[in-house]
């Protein structure tokens, strides 16, 4: 199916590329469209799901952001768990070294991951595979 385009249409989003100042290389700017679509509003709850859990990791460690202990909460690998148990004892698993309370966080934490999709990239829309 060919795309109609008149004068009256809007232009396709366009991203540019450029090299950071200061290279020896001068590269004329390339342009490139954003063809992946991901879902925004997922994508907004995961951002605040993110600030939520680095808040409470502030509390949990008695520190400032900078300094939160490298933990890598992923959400997907929590969502790919089959129950709330297995994810409990996954996030216990991150939080050994913290010497707090942390059964609040944990439950608190399962309670925003509930409901949530696991985020992939889309596919092609040739890709006819599941």
């Amino acid at each position: 199916m060919a795309a109609v385009t008149s004068p009256e249409s809007t232009p396709q989003p366009r991203v540019y590329f450029q090299t950071p100042p200061g290279t020896e290389e001068e590269v004329p700017q390339k342009q490139g469209r954003v063809t992946v679509k991901y879902d925004r509003k997922e994508l907004r709850r995961r951002l605040n799901l993110e600030e939520w859990i680095v808040s409470q990791l502030m509390n949990l460690y008695d520190c400032e952001e900078d300094e939160v202990p490298e933990l890598e909460i992923d959400v997907d690998e929590l969502l790919d768990l089959p129950s709330d148990v297995e994810r409990a004892i996954r996030v216990k698993m991150l939080l050994v070294d913290c010497y707090k309370p942390n059964d609040d966080f944990v439950a608190a934490l399962l309670e925003k991951v509930r409901g949530m999709q696991k985020l992939s990239t889309p596919q092609k829309k040739g890709d006819l595979t599941p």
